[in-house]
């Protein structure tokens, strides 16, 4: 009987032993991740960025632990799809699409990989989850959503006799449709009418501007990857028509815009590889609710500002991060 007990026992510690090596060898297991870009512009990039660098502080380092593929989609809604279908192929273990239309892209046809997604506006209204507390089985991930109230707030203190707002976006994107509505809404109870421009693609965007010459006190730029790629066009055209350009988002202003409440993309991108460091270890998607960035930053780009005649008011000084 002792002799019995003894066997059982050994069984067990072995069987014990072989867990922990096994656990040990599942967490030094190479992961394959794959991250797919709509294009290439500053926000995006930034994401991109906070997402490998909060990876690798997650333990995901890109060449150890992690093996990182990333593929920019260069702007070409069919490179989308084309990429999707390569990653979904691939068996990734984890794939992080970066914008609506690589989010909407790798969700139809990845099916059982898990997806994180981030800077997608309105998910749901993309149809990429069906409740943002409860995503689909194998997709979560984190929205750029704008406080556009706030932004048309943030115009009409610098323009207070503002009438006409000028607003370009890509027509065939839905996060940006959704934001001209806001935009609209928001506008239409400060008494303020909502001139919109639709293009379908890059090239569109310095004409559409130069179409608003003499029609709108100021433009306000939502958050579209057509419109944001060709700011410095659209920037040309405004400063040729003396009206002043304001964005949704800090990297923008960065670049001459006046000013936004913006969100801080890099810590986007890390927030984001906190949920797919989660996914990695186990956690399944659709029990992490998609989560927002709720800290908004008052950004004011005070050479943009003057080159358009504008001063900064003085409700808006303290605690305006100060771009020169």
């Amino acid at each position: 009987m002792r002799r019995a007990a003894v066997v059982c026992i050994l069984f067990v510690f072995a069987m014990m032993m072989a867990g922990c090596g096994q656990g040990k060898q599942a967490a030094n297991k190479q992961v394959k991740v794959g991250i797919t870009q709509l294009a290439e512009h500053p926000a995006l990039d930034s994401i991109r960025k906070g997402i490998v660098d909060q990876l690798a502080a997650e333990g995901y380092k890109d060449g150890s632990s992690m093996k990182l593929e990333y593929i920019n989609a260069q702007n070409d809604m069919n490179n989308v799809a084309a990429i999707a279908g390569k990653m979904a192929a691939d068996r990734k273990d984890i794939i992080i699409p970066i914008t609506t239309p690589s989010a909407q892209a790798v969700v139809n046809q990845a099916k059982d990989t898990p997806v994180v997604f981030s800077a997608v506006t309105d998910p749901v209204a993309a149809k990429i989850v069906p409740s943002l507390n409860k995503p689909k089985a194998n997709v979560t991930g984190t929205s750029d959503a704008s406080p556009m109230d706030k932004q048309v707030e943030l115009v009409n203190a610098f323009v207070p006799k503002l009438k006409n707002l000028g607003v370009i976006y890509t027509t065939g994107e839905v996060n940006s449709s959704v934001q001209v509505d806001m935009i609209e809404n928001a506008a239409k109870a400060k008494g303020i009418n909502v001139v919109r421009v639709g293009v379908t693609n890059s090239n569109e965007v310095k004409p559409g501007a130069e179409s608003l010459a003499g029609k709108v006190d100021a433009i306000l730029i939502p958050v579209d990857n057509n419109v944001v790629s060709s700011f410095e066009s659209l920037l040309k055209a405004a400063n040729a028509a003396k009206i002043p350009v304001f964005a949704s988002d800090s990297d923008t202003v960065k670049r001459g815009a006046v000013a936004t409440y913006g969100i801080d993309y890099y810590k986007l991108g890390k927030q984001t590889g906190v949920m797919a460091a989660r996914v990695l270890r186990g956690e399944k998607p659709g029990d992490i609710p998609v989560e927002t960035l709720k800290d908004v930053q008052l950004i004011v780009n005070t050479k943009a500002a003057q080159s358009f005649g504008l001063s900064i008011p003085e409700q808006l000084k303290k605690g305006a991060q100060i771009v020169k």
